[in-house]
């Protein structure tokens, strides 16, 4: 048998080293989407050797819970792939400067450690617990093990609360808004270019669409006492048959990021009025997540952990959650603006910050 052929024991995670150095060793195991196996497998062992869980395997997405019978539970979530490596490949990881460097550092294999961490450490949790980590979150959706454990088992998503480990620099940040794109559509008729009199540019015809776009002047919206900055922006220009053709169609994609007061529906429907008179054509649409801050799960999150909090100006799996349901924000360790660069890293304080953060909420204790 070749040595690659041979079977191969899952990397061992140890769940008493610190946080950073688990970070690390999480890091360094490969996990870009769809090749996520050898890290869940890592995962699953590592929570199949805690005896106050039940451990779940759903392909590569691992479930871990307490059975407590408490009057409330929470889940704590994060995915475990990455986008791929960087031309020059920034693993294995290291330590430069007080920071952890390398791929997933940031987005989000922090997050992981931190639900690691507590998942060894609160062993009768005043709530109980859900521990999921899951699979193919950087990709597209039909991927997404928390879509797929929603539409497929829904039940092991139950709770009355929710936290995302996603980077957040160590603030809350709540909901999450709505994205759409759509496709702003002119029409013409298509001649030779030597004789454009005998045809209609639909190329031409876009320049209202984008003067409009200019003029937009987009919303902020508060919701639940967080303020969200709408944004309405063109995208995409797609237009013209050959170099020798009046073009007989043009589209001007545009992406709507929209606050979560409206839906998916009513956020097409507020574009068709901006652009009345045109072709709106939909593309794809996805649901933002109101932060539920007034709820009280949520309201001693946020005084447990003591931290800014702030609306999610992106959108994030919390609309999974907020779809079925369940309130949930974001809270994690990492700078979300360098999350897939070259130059990914993490102060290894935002680490251990927002592990002793997660204790201290579970324990019940203010800031």
């Amino acid at each position: 048998m070749p040595l690659t052929d041979l079977p191969h024991a899952p990397s061992v995670l140890d769940l008493s080293s610190d946080v950073t150095s688990l970070t690390a060793a999480i890091c360094d195991i490969p996990s870009v989407s769809q090749d996520e196996s050898a890290l869940a497998d890592s995962v699953e062992t590592a929570l199949r050797g805690l005896a106050h869980l039940e451990v779940i395997r759903d392909g590569n997405t691992v479930i871990a819970r307490t059975s407590l019978g408490r009057a409330e539970r929470v889940v704590l979530a994060g995915h475990l792939d990455t986008v791929p490596l960087s031309a020059e490949p920034n693993l294995p990881t290291r330590i430069v400067d007080g920071s952890l460097w390398g791929r997933g550092t940031v987005d989000m294999k922090g997050g992981v450690a931190v639900m690691l961490k507590v998942a060894a450490q609160v062993t009768a949790p005043g709530r109980d617990l859900t521990f999921l980590f899951y699979d193919c979150e950087e990709i597209e959706a039909e991927f997404n093990g928390l879509a797929r454990l929603g539409s497929e088992r829904p039940e092991l998503l139950a709770a009355d609360f929710a936290v995302l480990l996603e980077p957040t620099d160590g603030a809350i940040e709540g909901g999450c808004k709505g994205t759409l794109r759509a496709d702003i559509v002119t029409r013409g008729v298509a001649a030779h270019s030597a004789r454009p009199w005998n045809g209609h540019n639909a190329i031409h015809d876009a320049g209202p669409v984008l003067a409009r776009l200019a003029a937009y002047e987009a919303a902020v919206v508060t919701v639940d006492g967080l303020d969200y900055h709408e944004a309405l922006q063109a995208v995409a220009v797609e237009g013209g048959i050959a170099g020798n053709v009046i073009p007989d169609r043009c589209a001007v994609t545009v992406n709507y990021r929209f606050a979560p007061d409206k839906s998916a529906d009513e956020a097409f429907a507020h574009l068709q009025d901006v652009f009345e008179g045109y072709e709106c054509v939909l593309r794809d649409a996805a649901d933002g997540a109101r932060p539920g801050l007034h709820l009280p799960a949520a309201q001693e999150f946020v005084a447990a952990l003591g931290v800014p909090v702030g609306p999610k100006e992106g959108w994030t799996d919390v609309a999974r959650f907020s779809a079925l349901g369940v309130p949930a924000v974001n809270f994690g360790p990492g700078d979300p603006n360098l999350a897939h660069t070259d130059g990914e890293r993490c102060p290894v304080e935002q680490y251990v910050a927002a592990e002793r953060a997660m204790l201290r909420w579970l324990a019940g204790r203010a800031a």
